[in-house]
């Protein structure tokens, strides 16, 4: 149904409907990405609230972050973790683990980085937003909204199946990661609806097949932004 047939009761009612909906089906999205990708270990158990495993792992995943003597695959996978554990540690761990943000944000800005790096940083910048204020308000600070967005501006030349896939697959978790920072802020939506491109990207993205997700990101977030109503 259109909005503009419905009272303003129904179609606020259906907002928060929708939202309550997103922020549930982008927590068990979450979950099965991370059983997909998180090798098949044993994870030590910790107490609520117990942070120190957190703090010291991000501490000695940060310096491999920092270090740019390594191998950038090395440092990317370091990345990764230390948005895993951002995730499982809660605000705390965010907070502790947050000046590392900026060093994900030069990564990202690296045109030479393959498409299964680029998604490694993407998941775990996923990591870090999730229903995480502090962490959505650095990463507005840190920029990544250009830095995000200048994803769909990218053209696949190559004609090799695989590499066009993996180059849509990137502009795919883009489209979920900034989800994640879009939902309930609204900072961001009003940021993202000064890039004029955006509206067109996310069309052509949703009528691609998004076969194998829970939902269609581009359309989830053309909703969030509001283009709908335009």
């Amino acid at each position: 149904m259109d909005g503009a047939q419905e009272s303003p009761v129904q179609f606020l009612a259906r907002v928060r409907q929708y939202f309550a909906g997103l922020c549930q089906c982008l927590q068990n999205f979450w979950n099965s990405v991370k059983a997909f990708f998180v090798k098949k270990e044993k994870e030590e158990h910790l107490p609520p609230g117990d942070n120190i495993f957190h703090n010291e792992k991000i501490v000695v995943l940060g310096q491999v972050l920092k270090n740019k003597s390594l191998a950038v695959e090395k440092r990317v996978r370091a990345a990764y973790q230390i948005g895993l554990l951002v995730f499982t540690g809660g605000p705390t761990a965010g907070r502790f683990a947050a000046e590392h943000m900026k060093e994900v944000a030069l990564l990202l800005q690296n045109r030479q980085l393959a498409p299964r790096a680029r998604i490694l940083l993407l998941q775990s910048l996923a990591c870090w937003c999730y229903l995480d204020p502090a962490s959505q308000h650095r990463a507005q600070f840190l920029k990544f909204i250009p830095i995000l967005t200048a994803f769909f501006d990218d053209s696949q030349e190559s004609t090799s199946k695989s590499e066009v896939n993996s180059h849509l697959l990137v502009k795919f978790w883009t489209c979920y990661v900034l989800s994640v920072m879009t939902c309930n802020n609204s900072a961001f939506v009003e940021e993202l609806k000064e890039h004029v491109a955006l509206r067109s990207h996310l069309q052509l993205l949703a009528s691609e097949n998004w076969n194998g997700w829970p939902e269609n990101f581009a359309q989830v977030l053309y909703f969030l932004i509001g283009f709908h109503r335009n």
